[in-house]
């Protein structure tokens, strides 16, 4: 203890048999190699944390860049890759653009889906057997003889379904067989179903257009992201759609018609034919319901043409208070002319239109003349086939030769065909001040809408808004009124053709054009009714006065709010003036209605 004590301050520690030194040189060099140690580990993590950042960096940026090709540079007209049954890519059609109404709601539109495709190179002939066997049990319209012919050792590419749902695809993966594969693809959807089928149209499998706007417009459809916006409303299309489809069922009609126009525009807000199909299974559908009776079928109308006959008249110089011979019928070459409810007397104009005399109508246009009937219908289109988007469009059967027989005969609405369409261009042209415009299914701005054709002088266009209030408030169109409304029109019941030729006696085809409201017009309702039947409360009638008529009074009422249209405020007779009102025979007052029997 006493050495150890001793050798302190030495820093010599001694024990017996031993002897330890500590040295403070030797202690601060040890410290001073390991602080070189750890200061040599930091620098070397934060060196691999360094290249570790600039690597993840870098795969996004390879990321980014790529993802910035595909969705930004990639031009709209760069088809997308897909994997075929070599492996190899191969090129598919481009999405078309949707299609919607007016106000955005989409009509036609493409859903992603897959297609069902086999190489049968790469699959073992034991898997090709239970290919053939399994497949029919997850696809009933796939049948086993099917699949045996088009499943034949050798083929690269075989399409066995289109479009399946991705539980159905799930399924074919379950079954784990070599060879079968899946093509990325689309399908068109109509989310409206068959309430636009006549016109959005349809596509077939390979989302190509094959009727309606779905083909008229498949360049633009292919090629463009934007959305092609319609005319129609989809609300005023549904209601159209459901009025005319139960006044088929409740007069027992074959089919129908009906179309709601824009006066201004000439935009077409609603546009049916009954019987419809469903646009997706377009096939299956039959040559009547694909046929569009709005735009397609040419008819004679009957009695409505008196609207142009009466127009007619007034544009070469005739007075409203002139008076035409309507108490006996007329007889000319094999014709014979008579009155439905015949006067029995003189006619002034208004009357001709509000008894809807065909005497009256065919000694009027004989007094105008063939030459001048000719080239006024020509004016108001009606002897031309007109310009509109979709393909289904018809053209009139126009007498030739014209003669005076025809002249007569025209005047009330037989010897000359055209479409439910040319009806309506023509009255929106009679009622708006005379302007004639193409009609259109597509949305139009004022910047778009066409300054249109006089065809009749403002003063004449008046005339005929009073005279079609006339027939409403006192005529055939009485169970067509609305209360507040005001409407206008003309009904017209024309016998159809017989299977050999003339007409036939058992079968007519009747329709009302309603114009609303008639002091300042804003839309045009027509509706056509194909083969309708008497039913109880007509009182063994089938003209339009029972069913066309009240079927358009029903479609106003209901559609003229969700147009904005308001009830009539004020004194409807201002719109007119005193003179036009006393000539006409006007009282404005609501019709009793119930009594609808003239054609």
């Amino acid at each position: 203890m006493i050495a150890l004590l001793k050798n302190r301050r030495e820093k010599r520690f001694v024990y017996p048999g031993a002897e330890i030194r500590f040295d403070r040189t030797a202690e601060r060099g040890r410290g001073a190699d390991l602080e070189g140690v750890v200061h040599q580990g930091i620098e070397t993590g934060r060196m691999r944390l360094m290249v570790a950042a600039c690597l993840f960096g870098l795969a996004f940026s390879v990321i980014g860049g790529r993802l910035v090709q595909l969705m930004v540079v990639r031009g709209p007209g760069e088809p997308v890759a897909v994997v075929s049954a070599e492996d190899t890519p191969i090129e598919t059609r481009m999405a078309r653009a949707d299609i919607v109404d007016r106000n955005g709601l989409v009509l036609a539109t493409n859903l992603p889906t897959v297609n069902l495709y086999a190489d049968t190179r790469a699959i073992p002939e034991r898997d090709r057997l239970r290919a053939i066997a399994v497949l029919p049990t997850l696809f009933p319209e796939l049948t086993v003889a099917d699949l045996t012919n088009k499943m034949v050792p050798g083929r690269a590419f075989i399409y066995l379904r289109r479009n399946l749902t991705p539980s159905e695809q799930q399924s074919v993966n379950d079954l784990g067989i070599p060879g079968l594969h899946f093509e990325r693809s689309e399908r068109r959807v109509y989310p409206a179903g068959r309430l636009v089928a006549h016109v959005v149209g349809a596509t077939d499998v390979d989302n190509n257009g094959i009727a309606g706007l779905e083909k008229a417009f498949e360049s633009k459809l292919t090629s463009s992201d934007l959305p092609l916006r319609l005319s129609l409303d989809i609300r005023v299309q549904h209601a159209i759609h459901r009025a005319l489809q139960d006044s088929i069922d409740h007069f027992q009609a074959i089919g129908g018609a009906a179309l709601v126009m824009d006066v201004e525009t000439a935009e077409v807000v609603a546009m049916v034919s009954l019987p419809d199909y469903e646009p997706e299974k377009i096939g299956a559908a039959s040559e009547d319901a694909r046929f569009n009776r709005a735009t397609l079928g040419v008819f004679e109308m009957g009695s409505t043409f008196k609207l142009f006959n009466t127009a007619l008249a007034l544009d070469a110089g005739l007075k409203l208070s002139e008076s035409f011979d309507a108490r006996n019928p007329i007889r000319i070459s094999r014709f014979t002319i008579t009155d439905f409810h015949p006067e029995g007397r003189w006619l002034s104009i208004p009357e001709i239109l509000m008894y809807s005399s065909n005497l009256g109508s065919a000694r009027m246009a004989v007094a105008v003349g063939t030459d001048r009937q000719r080239e006024f219908l020509g004016r108001m289109g009606l002897l031309d086939a007109i310009p509109f988007e979709i393909p289904e469009v018809g053209r009139p059967l126009v007498p030739n030769p014209w003669r005076e027989v025809s002249t007569m005969t025209i005047s009330f609405g037989h010897g000359l065909s055209v479409t439910p369409l040319h009806l309506v261009t023509g009255v929106s042209a009679l009622v708006n001040g005379g302007l004639l415009r193409p009609p259109t299914l597509l949305l139009r701005s004022p910047e778009t809408t066409p300054a249109g054709k006089q065809v009749l002088t403002t003063q004449n266009s008046t005339a005929m808004r009073a005279l079609m209030r006339l027939v409403v408030e006192a005529g055939s169109g009485k169970n067509a009124d609305v209360k507040g409304y005001y409407i206008g029109g003309k009904t017209g019941s024309a016998e159809k053709e017989g299977a050999s030729g003339g007409y036939s006696k058992s079968a007519v085809r009747t329709s009302f054009v309603g114009v609303f409201p008639m002091t300042k017009p804003r839309y045009v309702v027509m509706a056509m009714l194909d083969d309708p039947k008497a039913v109880k409360g007509t009182y063994g009638y089938r003209t339009a006065g029972w069913n066309a008529t009240p079927t358009v009074g029903r479609m106003i009422a209901e559609i003229a709010p969700l147009l904005g249209v308001q009830p009539v405020r004020g004194d409807p007779a201002v719109q007119f003036g005193p003179q036009l009102v006393q000539q006409v025979g006007l009282r404005f007052a609501e019709p009793e209605g119930g009594r609808g029997v003239s054609r």
